[in-house]
């Protein structure tokens, strides 16, 4: 029957001889076997390797993924710390400014405070040197007045009274500021 699909498609097909099918087989199956036996087991071990190589690659990736992200998590709690190191830093540079600045402040009250005290002591000492030398103007005015008023009584008593008089208008304007001191 092969004979007569062989010469009835013969323009379709060719086909091999019955030996050369045997033989082609045979060759076939003994190069499936020796493939079989030496070279599939160092491809398939060529490809495991190579699928192990790449899961471990791939694993190792995954590790370094891992590691990284770690790492990225560790410099930025460690930014974040030292922003807030920073921060208090700035903060306690801040209190410190403000604490010299207000020392510094009631050091310069202090300093103007002394300095009017002293201006103040020495407007008193200078008012307490100016009412003594008016006192010792004053005694020797007095004194000198004294005089004249003594040697006139007894020149003349009436001349003497109005000298006095006079004399006394003349200290009560120089008192209030309206006189001028003058004697006649």
């Amino acid at each position: 029957m092969l004979a007569l699909l062989a010469a009835a498609d013969e323009s379709r097909f060719i086909l091999p001889h019955g030996v050369e099918m045997v033989f082609g087989t045979i060759a076939f199956f003994i190069l499936f076997g020796v493939l079989a036996k030496v070279a599939f087991p160092a491809i398939n071990k060529a490809l495991g390797e190579r699928e192990a190589k790449i899961r471990g690659g791939l694993e190792a990736a995954e590790q370094s993924k891992v590691e990284a992200e770690r790492l990225l998590d560790q410099y930025r709690r460690q930014l974040d710390e030292a922003r807030a190191d920073s921060q208090k830093i700035i903060e306690e540079a801040k209190r410190t400014a403000e604490s010299l600045r207000q020392d510094l402040v009631q050091k310069a009250e202090r300093e103007a405070q002394d300095i009017v005290n002293r201006a103040r002591a020495d407007v008193a000492g200078e008012a307490d040197r100016a009412k003594q030398a008016l006192r010792g103007e004053l005694a020797n005015l007095s004194l000198e007045l004294a005089t004249r008023v003594i040697e006139r009584e007894l020149a003349q008593p009436e001349t003497a009274r109005q000298f006095v008089d006079r004399t006394i208008a003349e200290l009560a304007a120089t008192a209030n500021g309206g006189g001028n001191g003058h004697n006649s």
